[in-house]
């Protein structure tokens, strides 16, 4: 696969899923490429859904935040970022936090965002697919 991905915070989740072995290999394969981007947004859905869901100890948490920063590219929600996300909410319908995801993935010129909350093999604005890598 070619170009920068961007990765949702439903798959970095099951990197940390005692349940699903099958979604957690292929989460694993998925960050592993080398060239997966994520936000501010996604590392701090990562922690509150580790310590509220997950019921883990912030220790944890903090070290499965800083495993995740150390393999992907982090790049920050910005004010630009924001507006954008507005912008692709209103003419794609989709929530607020979603549209955020788009936005930073755009920002960034990233090909593919990997997600199971939006619409598999949709295109944003020309430049970015949508996948469910567990489709």
């Amino acid at each position: 696969m070619s170009g920068k991905l961007f990765l949702d915070t439903n798959i970095l989740v099951y990197l940390y899923s005692a349940d699903e072995s099958e979604k957690r290999a292929a989460a694993l394969e998925l960050i592993s490429q080398n060239n997966s981007t994520i936000s501010t947004q996604v590392l701090s859905e990562l922690a509150n859904t580790l310590s509220r869901k997950f019921h883990l100890p912030y220790e944890v948490v903090a070290q499965a935040v800083s495993e995740v920063r150390s393999s992907c590219t982090v790049i920050p929600v910005m004010p630009e970022t924001i507006s954008q996300a507005l912008s692709l909410a209103n003419k794609y319908h989709y929530s607020y936090y979603d549209s955020l995801i788009l936005a930073a993935a755009l920002s960034e010129d990233c090909s593919t965002l990997f997600t199971e909350d939006m619409q598999h093999g949709q295109i944003i604005e020309a430049m970015l697919t949508i996948q469910n890598p567990f489709a």
